[in-house]
């Protein structure tokens, strides 16, 4: 069983950078393809980013593309997606999940076996 805790939300002006990480106990995520996740306010929650077991393969939504970076310290056993040039509609809670027995990322929500409590993303205009 790996419990996961997001961390490094918070509140930023549009244009500025944050740094979330995920940080995993209980077992070892090293062998599980894992990835980001956001839901706005009255929206569904929607694919931000994955990335594969080694770190090597990653993909992106289209609407972070360029901005959003996503990685991964196995030895660490931790995540982290580092958000630039923010903006108002990147508001969101932000939750960082894993795939159980999948090496590979994905981005559909289906794919991931256990998730995060979420923290929460703040863009000011």
């Amino acid at each position: 069983q790996v419990q996961l805790l997001e961390s490094g939300g918070g509140l930023v002006q549009a244009g500025g950078s944050l740094r979330l990480l995920c940080a995993a106990s209980g077992r070892t995520f090293v062998t599980d393809g894992m990835g980001w996740f956001r839901q706005a306010p009255g929206k569904e929650r929607e694919f931000v980013a994955t990335i594969n077991w080694d770190g090597v393969e990653t993909q992106y939504a289209d609407s972070v593309k360029g901005r959003f970076t996503i990685s991964r310290d196995n030895a660490k056993n931790t995540m982290t997606l580092q958000m630039n040039s923010l903006k108002p509609e990147d508001t969101a809670i932000y939750y960082c999940a894993g795939r159980y027995g999948y090496s590979s990322g994905d981005d559909r929500q289906n794919a991931y076996h256990y998730w995060g409590q979420g923290t929460q993303v703040t863009v000011s205009s």
